[in-house]
């Protein structure tokens, strides 16, 4: 249903409730400036707030601003998934319009549109063409969000050297110095958690936040290296920003309304397959191999064949060679300019070796490692990812290590608008060879996996290469209410090698196959090196074998930001479901009821820590039985300090 009104009065309140009727948000100009708020059942979540744009060499929009007309709309839906957490998501909201007109000479116009869900508020800036201009360049957005300065936030600094990949750390907002990235999430005093983020980025700069000098919490759009958020075409709109809203931190694990905000799949995506692979990265981590070519040179024709017969062994569809490729000699990090992407070196026949797993139904995962030499690699896009389609290789790992990337000569931030158009050139180039992306280094997710289904996961946090000092236990247990929330992630797990003095793992081994059900991810790594899995724990490695990639259902048990986390989850091909829980440096027991259980008998495989297991001082302590259980039982379950454990419940009638 549409409703349309015409407005006089320009100061007027226009309020949008949620379908559940508790969420409103009401707009209101103000001596010609857009204003916002947001309560949820009366209370305050987002108090008084600023919408505006400015645009470079243009006098400021909100002088003269009048409210035109407004329209509002109800939409429900359902959408189904191609592939994910959930196979099915609620996309029911009440949207309103609010047209707005510069009263004057330019008689410049722009459309504000809002949709409340239930779980969430979301907004979009619409610039339709001008009668003066048909692109212009945006010098700011200014999109507040003003929160109680004394809430909680968990937050990652905003552009820093290693991009997104920094441990969250717990302030009060009012503490915040510097610009932080999105997904930003917060507990306000009132007991809402909140988590406001962007979805559908296109074209534009990542939305990172800070306060600013009145202490407003606003947008802070990346800019470009010549000091601009975005140069745009007429017509245009921005990114969704979005408030995620729940009444507790695991009720925010599973918000979806990112996915509601992205359009459906733009074309035919049913080739693609979530996939679970190996690889011979862990042995050059732990320097048993190298990625440069030399004596210990990882990528050989010898090493692939011998990883591809480990794969069939195990169980496992998959194998990622890194090093392939000629560009790894000396530092390769100040090299990366020198990278080919279709030529082998000497000791790797990549022909011989995509022969070798189709013959053994293995995928290969290829890879692209960038190293932000952008330029370089846009010249030989084209014909890197014919070379990989024409040896039926249908996944790529790309990588772009580096501070920032080389785009047209200049170094940008890998989260500018420089940066978010070039992510998605090669998404949609993948999509049209039929290959499927695992993106390192990359700019942050914001949905757009619903509309490009081939972009499997990416990274976008610290991962287990940041192993052996630089990870805290505690920090998979904050993932989930952070990074999470912004969609799949390569985590690198299943490091049975704890011990390894070269990357020691701050883990218990129950943990590291709990991570295959706590942290999402479309391509599912399993990162130690096969003779490990096989010779020394073949028991614990048959959960790895048989946890899916892709789900029906995720239903969110227990946990709390930083400290621990519980989740359910449901095969979409089986009736079986999997359960994974992790703790920080704090052991703990954690009740965990069936209910969320068909009916029907289950057989319950349980992995969890031993008594006396610790991840510094007896990481390997972990325990494995089988019980008989259904809907109404329920698990007393240990975790040890840095711990864990996983589940694996087979319908049985």
């Amino acid at each position: 249903m549409t409703w349309w009104v015409r407005h006089k009065k320009d100061n007027a309140v226009k309020s949008i409730l949620s379908p559940d009727s508790r969420t409103n948000v009401q707009l209101f100009l103000k001596n010609s400036q857009v204003f916002y708020t947001v309560t949820r059942d009366d209370k305050p979540i987002i108090k008084k707030s600023r919408l505006d744009f400015e645009i470079s060499g243009e006098e400021p929009l909100h002088d003269k601003l009048k409210l035109v007309r407004t329209r509002f709309f109800k939409h429900s839906e359902t959408i189904e998934m191609l592939w994910g957490e959930d196979r099915f998501i609620d996309n029911t909201y009440t949207e309103g319009v609010f047209y707005l007109a510069e009263d004057g000479k330019e008689h410049r116009l722009f459309t504000i549109r809002f949709r409340v869900f239930n779980t969430g508020v979301a907004f979009r800036y619409e610039i339709p063409p001008q009668p003066k201009f048909e692109a212009i360049a945006i010098k700011d957005e200014i999109s507040e969000f003003n929160i109680d300065l004394n809430s909680s936030v968990w937050q990652i600094p905003a552009y820093q050297p290693d991009r997104y990949e920094y441990n969250y750390e717990h302030k009060v907002l009012q503490e915040l110095e510097e610009s932080v990235h999105t997904p930003l999430t917060i507990k306000t005093p009132n007991g809402f958690y909140l988590s406001i983020h962007e979805a559908a980025l296109y074209d534009y700069g990542g939305m990172t936040l800070k306060l600013d000098e009145s202490l407003a919490l606003k947008s802070d759009i990346t800019p470009l290296s010549d000091g601009t958020k975005a140069h745009i075409k007429l017509p245009f709109q921005t990114p969704w920003r979005l408030i995620m809203i729940a009444g507790s931190a695991i009720e925010l694990t599973t918000n979806r309304i990112m996915y509601c905000l992205n359009e459906p799949p733009a074309g035919d995506f049913s080739w693609v397959s979530t996939l679970k692979f190996i690889g011979i990265w862990w042995a050059m981590y732990v320097g048993e191999w190298t990625w440069a070519p030399g004596e210990r040179h990882g990528a050989t024709t010898e090493h692939a064949r011998e990883y591809i017969d480990a794969a069939v062994r195990l169980g496992i569809k998959g194998l990622l060679i890194e090093g392939w490729n000629e560009g790894w000699e000396g530092d390769w990090l100040e090299n990366g300019v020198n990278n080919k992407f279709t030529t082998s070196t000497p000791d790797f026949d990549l022909v011989n070796v995509a022969s070798y797993a189709r013959a053994k139904n293995i995928e290969l995962v290829g890879h692209h490692e960038t190293v932000g030499f952008v330029d370089n690699y846009e010249n030989q896009l084209e014909d890197a990812y014919n070379y990989y389609a024409a040896n039926g290789i249908h996944y790529i790992k790309t990588g772009y290590a580096g501070s920032k990337i080389v785009i047209n000569g200049q170094k940008e931030f890998h989260h500018s608008q420089a940066g978010v158009n070039h992510y998605q050139r090669t998404v949609e180039l993948a999509a049209r060879k039929k290959i499927c992306l695992d993106i390192h280094e990359p700019i942050k997710g914001t949905g757009i996996e619903r509309t490009w289904p081939n972009l499997l996961t990416r990274e976008g946090a610290r991962g287990q290469e940041y192993e052996g000092g630089a990870l805290r236990p505690s920090h998979a247990c904050y993932l989930p209410f952070t990074r999470l929330l912004a969609g799949g992630m390569d985590y690198t797990n299943g490091i049975f090698d704890i011990t390894n003095s070269v990357k020691r793992i701050s883990t218990t081994l129950a943990r590291q196959i709990a991570y295959f059900v706590t942290i999402y991810s479309g391509m599912a790594m399993a990162a130690d090196r096969p003779s490990v899995y096989e010779e020394k724990f073949p028991e614990v490695f048959e959960f790895i074998k048989a946890v899916p990639t892709n789900f029906e259902k995720t239903v969110p048990l227990l946990g709390e930001i930083g400290d621990f986390y519980v989740v359910a989850r449901k095969d979409r091909d089986s009736h079986d479901w999997y359960i994974g829980g992790v703790t920080d440096e704090n052991g703990r027991t954690v009740h965990v009821n069936l209910d969320f259980l068909d009916e029907g008998a289950y057989a319950a495989y349980l992995y969890t820590d031993a008594s006396d297991t610790h991840y510094r001082d007896n990481p390997y302590g972990i325990e494995i039985a089988v019980k008989h259980v259904g809907k109404s039982d329920a698990f007393d379950i240990y975790m040890a300090p840095g711990g864990g454990f996983a589940i694996r419940l087979v319908k049985s009638r």
